[in-house]
């Protein structure tokens, strides 16, 4: 069983790897493209993928939040109590609200979708896909973590911890 759940975990980053990719090129336009087979290019490096991974409470737009993150300064090391925007609805956080719009981003729509209906299912945030069809009736918190953490290693920016978290699942 355990080689099955190691087997299906891989297929599933494989399969985010060229997803994701599309969907940051499409949506956020960067230059240089993200490359799919390229994990140097990801992460804070990017700007896409610094955006995304960027903490909710830090804006990613001021160059000094930028350039601390990329440098490890204090006030800016990225740990797993930080909460990326990739995770919110439209990519940003009520600070006063964290629980608002939390999972609900169109990154992570498309991902859940891709992986536990189809890829196909995945070029619309909106709609149920192939959910009916295999009588997917609800989404679990095990799962929404499953697909954050997959969606994240596409980022490839896990720390021990998290990368702990999610061999957990």
């Amino acid at each position: 069983l355990r080689q099955g759940a190691d087997a299906a975990r891989g297929n599933d980053t494989s399969k985010l790897k060229s997803l994701v990719t599309g969907w940051l090129n499409r949506e956020f336009k960067p230059t240089p493209p993200v490359d799919p087979d390229d994990k140097n290019c990801r992460g804070f490096i990017n700007n896409a993928c610094g955006r995304l991974l960027c903490p909710t409470k830090l804006d990613w737009n001021d160059p000094r939040v930028k350039a601390g993150i990329r440098d490890r300064a204090d006030g800016y090391v990225v740990t797993e109590m930080s909460w990326p925007a990739f995770l919110y609805e439209k990519y940003t956080a009520d600070q006063d609200n964290l629980e608002e719009g939390l999972f609900k981003s169109s990154l992570l729509i498309q991902a859940f979708k891709a992986i536990f209906t189809s890829p196909s299912s995945a070029k619309e945030v909106t709609g149920d896909g192939d959910a009916q069809i295999i009588k997917m009736h609800k989404v679990t918190p095990r799962s929404i973590a499953y697909v954050s953490c997959q969606v994240l290693l596409f980022f490839s920016i896990l720390c021990l911890a998290l990368t702990i978290q999610c061999n957990k699942l």
